[in-house]
């Protein structure tokens, strides 16, 4: 699945990244604990967060994931939006609560990062 269908799929708005909505993502996951993104996540997936501070950008750039989410309508600090555009990662704003937004995502067909 591409990011610009989880855009279509999610209602959500793209902050930074309109560029590379055709990433694939391969698999989701929630957290807000980047020890946890950076342990368990691979290349591709997404990461749905409340978190919007600048050190997100730098977790999924290591682990050169396909975009980060933000939940509950949370928009990303001024200098977080600024890194993403420099490092070419798109981050999307959904006002959805990570529950629903993982269950939509779900039902789509995207799977779990530790799912095999």
């Amino acid at each position: 699945m591409k990011l610009s269908e989880v855009v279509d799929a999610l209602d959500a708005r793209v902050l930074v990244g309109e560029d590379h909505m055709d990433k694939e993502v391969n698999k989701c996951g929630a957290s807000d604990l980047m020890s946890d993104v950076l342990a368990n996540s691979q290349k591709g997936d997404l990461w749905v967060t409340l978190q919007i501070h600048l050190n997100i950008v730098a977790v999924a750039s290591m682990r050169e994931l396909a975009g980060i989410v933000l939940i509950n309508g949370r928009r990303p600090e001024k200098d977080t939006q600024e890194r993403a555009a420099k490092e070419k990662l798109p981050i999307l704003v959904s006002s959805l609560p990570a529950f629903e937004l993982i269950g939509r995502l779900y039902q789509l067909g995207v799977s779990g990062m530790r799912d095999a």
